[in-house]
C-alpha cells in the first residue's frame, strides 16, 4: 500500500469510530488482571488492574508491555492523569527490554502528557522515536517529532480517548475523535506495545486492538528484539529480593530505575536465590576514568570471581568511557563462560574452574562512585 492510498484511507477510518465497528476490536485488557501484559522493568505495585482500568502508580519510570508482538494494527485506549502536569506515554514497536542505560524501551513513543508545554513538545498527541528507533514527522518542527495540527487533550482528571493506527511504518494518532499527528518510515515496525510509568499516578481503560494484514514481508531491522524471558532483579522503589548486610549497611541506594553507590568498601548485596546456568544482563557507569577497569569486580556469579577473565580486556574492546552507559551480558553455562559488553564479544567460552553448579549472585561495591540499571537475569537450566 502506497502512503497516498494510506493517507486517504486513514482520513476516512479515523474520523470518530463509524468507519469499524466494536466488533471489529478484540480486547487489550481483560478488565481484572494483567493477564497478557508483562511488567518490564517495574515494581510489583506499580501496576494493578480492577473494575475495568489499569492503574499505574508513576513509579518507578518504566514500562508494561503487551506479551506479543503486534506489526499493523489499530489501537484504541482512553487515559488520565490523576494529578495536574502529569506524564506518561504509549509506545509502540517496541523492543522487548529497556534501552541501555535507560528506563524506557527502543519504540515510538505517543505521548500521554498533562498541562505541560514548550518549544519542542507538547500536551495534545506529540509521536517521536526514542532510542535507536527512527521515525520521520509529518508536521515536525526540524527534528523527527511529530506535533499535533490542533490541541484536544482535556485536562487532568479528564479522560481522553487515543487511536493509534500503525500500518508498514506509518502511524496516525488521533484524539478525541480526529487525527492530529502523523509520522511515516517508522523503525521498528513490528514490537510490542507498551503503557508508561513516568512519575505521576495515571489509568487506562478500554483498551482494545484490531490487527491489520501485513502487506509485506519485513528485514530484520524492521523487527523490534524479541522476549527471551528475562525477569527484573530490581523493582525500582527498593532492595525486594536482596540481602544486605547483616548490619543493614550497603552502598547501593535505590534511585527510582537505578541503584547509586558512593564507592563505600562494605560487604555485597546477594540475591535472595541461588542461579544455576543462565544469563545477566546489567548496565553500570562510573565517573572516574582510571578505574575503567575494575567494573568485573561488581558482580559474582554463582559465587566466582571473574575479574581474572575480565579485567583489561573489556577496557581495551569496547571504548568504555567516565559518564558512559554500558551493558553487560554474562552468559554462564556448566563452567563455560561468555561476556557481551556495548554488544562486543569480550570473552567467548572460556573455562572458570572449580564453579559451584548453583550459587549466589552478588553486586560488590565499587571503588568510586558508580551506578547500576537494569538488571535482568533468566534461567538456562
Amino acid at each position: 500500500m502506497t502512503f497516498v492510498r494510506w493517507l486517504k484511507r486513514l482520513s476516512g477510518a479515523l474520523v470518530g469510530s463509524a468507519a469499524l465497528s466494536a466488533e471489529d476490536f478484540n480486547p487489550l485488557f481483560n478488565g481484572h488482571d494483567l493477564s497478557g501484559w508483562v511488567n518490564v522493568n517495574c515494581a510489583a505495585t506499580t501496576w494493578s488492574a480492577t473494575n475495568g482500568v489499569i492503574h499505574c502508580t508513576g513509579a518507578p519510570i518504566g514500562e508494561l508491555r503487551t506479551a506479543r508482538m503486534y506489526q499493523n494494527f489499530i489501537l484504541e485506549l482512553e487515559w488520565r492523569h490523576l494529578k495536574p502536569k502529569g506524564n506518561a506515554g504509549v509506545f509502540v514497536w517496541a523492543d522487548a527490554l529497556t534501552a541501555r542505560g535507560q528506563p524506557f524501551i527502543r519504540g515510538l513513543e505517543v505521548q500521554v502528557l498533562d498541562g505541560q508545554e514548550g518549544d519542542w513538545f507538547t500536551s495534545d498527541g506529540d509521536i517521536f522515536p526514542i532510542h535507536g528507533a527512527k521515525m520521520t514527522p509529518l508536521n515536525g518542527r526540524g527534528g523527527d517529532r511529530a506535533f499535533p495540527t490542533e490541541k484536544r487533550v482535556q485536562a487532568s482528571p479528564a479522560w481522553n480517548h487515543y487511536r493509534i493506527e500503525c500500518v508498514d511504518g506509518a502511524i496516525a494518532l488521533a484524539v478525541n475523535g480526529k487525527v492530529v499527528t502523523r509520522g511515516t518510515k517508522g523503525t521498528p515496525r513490528k514490537g510490542y506495545i507498551c503503557l508508561e510509568s513516568e512519575g505521576s499516578p495515571a489509568e487506562f481503560r478500554n483498551l482494545r486492538l484490531r490487527e491489520l494484514p501485513a502487506t509485506t514481508a519485513l528485514t530484520p531491522e524492521h523487527i523490534a528484539t524479541p522476549d527471551e524471558q528475562f525477569r527484573p532483579l530490581y523493582t525500582g522503589l527498593d532492595l525486594a529480593g536482596w540481602q544486605a548486610p547483616s548490619a543493614g549497611e550497603t552502598p547501593w541506594k535505590p534511585a527510582d530505575w537505578t541503584l547509586k553507590s558512593a564507592g563505600n568498601p562494605t560487604p555485597p548485596l546477594r540475591w535472595r536465590e541461588l542461579l544455576g546456568d543462565g544469563e545477566l544482563i546489567f548496565d553500570w557507569r562510573w565517573t572516574d576514568a582510571q578505574h575503567a577497569g575494575e567494573w568485573t569486580h561488581l558482580v559474582r556469579l554463582r559465587g566466582a570471581d571473574l575479574s581474572p577473565w575480565l579485567d583489561g580486556v573489556v577496557a581495551k574492546s569496547a571504548e568504555l568511557k567516565p559518564g558512559q552507559w554500558n551493558r553487560a551480558r554474562f552468559t554462564l553455562r556448566g563452567n563455560q563462560l561468555s561476556v557481551l559488553v556495548n554488544g562486543q564479544a569480550v570473552v567467548t567460552g572460556v573455562t572458570v574452574p572449580g564453579i559451584a553448579p548453583r550459587g549466589p549472585l552478588e553486586v560488590h561495591s565499587s571503588p568510586v562512585p558508580a551506578e547500576l540499571a537494569n538488571l535482568f537475569w533468566r534461567s538456562l537450566d
